[in-house]
């Protein structure tokens, strides 16, 4: 997209959103397949369909609730996206990021992102939550290419630490206080929408990848050249192709956060307020 043309989508939107909603939101969180339950906690909530947002795409995949919600959360206020867009709806690597745009827009300087994903690391079980310290880019897009507007951020920015030391201690130390468990490890981000083969599962483990999804990465580019500071789970919501010798289905997904989503509640309402 046009530069000019992205500014003023962005404008456009936060814009939208504010005049909803004219308290200016702390903390973004994008809730991947199942884990919307974390919506529940939000007080005096005021809730924007994506439909009536200017220049927002629509959530197609089933888990996706396709709405966001504004209010607080143990006290801080909160912008939450019940559900997320992927590459493999159709839509551009831009589009997906575009929410991104405009959490920064409203004044968000944090973003908390969860996603479901399949255990590559053996060690993991079904049901785990793992915390993200690093990821690895196999959708092979970057929503930063083409020419970079310095009101959005800088022109090469920095990846080492994309998701936040500072707040993985946070919730380490969170999880640790409830005696929950929590893995901690690097997440691989492909297209989709097909699961992968067993031979591409060790491939991505001999490349050091600990579990794989859909969503993500395109997020969090957006969110760090933007200078928010990123906080991530991946709910391991099944064992990738090959690991336990039986078929994947979404519905798996859907079965395994609907029984850890107690658990993940607790856990990401204890963190917030520490943030």
């Amino acid at each position: 997209m046009e530069q000019n043309a992205l500014l003023q989508n962005i404008k456009e939107a936060a814009e939208y959103i504010r005049s909803k909603y004219p308290i200016e939101p702390e903390i973004g969180l994008v809730l991947g397949s199942g884990l919307g339950v974390i919506a529940d906690m939000v007080q005096d909530g005021v809730v924007i369909p994506y439909e009536d947002i200017p220049h927002f795409p629509v959530s197609t995949v089933e888990g996706h609730a396709g709405e966001l919600l504004l209010g607080t959360v143990s006290g801080r206020h909160v912008l939450l996206m019940k559900g997320r867009f992927h590459m493999y709806e159709g839509y551009s690597v831009e589009t997906v990021s575009f929410p991104i745009r405009v959490m920064k827009a409203l004044g968000v300087k944090i973003l908390l992102v969860t996603n479901a994903a399949g255990g590559i690391n053996t060690s993991y079980n079904v049901g785990d939550l793992m915390l993200i310290k690093d990821h690895i880019n196999f959708t092979f897009r970057n929503p930063l290419i083409g020419p970079n507007h310095s009101e959005l951020g800088v022109r090469f920015p920095d990846m080492s630490e994309a998701y936040s030391r500072r707040l993985r201690d946070i919730a380490k130390t969170v999880a640790s206080e409830q005696g929950q468990k929590l893995q901690e490890g690097v997440y691989i981000g492909l297209l989709g929408p097909s699961y992968e083969t067993p031979a591409e599962i060790r491939m991505m483990r001999t490349l050091g990848a600990d579990a794989v999804g859909m969503s993500t990465v395109a997020e969090v580019l957006v969110a760090r050249h933007a200078g928010i500071e990123v906080l991530g789970f991946s709910c391991i919501s099944n064992m990738a192709a090959g690991i336990l010798d039986q078929p994947l289905s979404h519905q798996e997904v859907m079965e395994t956060t609907e029984r850890v989503k107690q658990t993940f509640l607790k856990l990401i309402v204890g963190i917030i307020p520490r943030i």
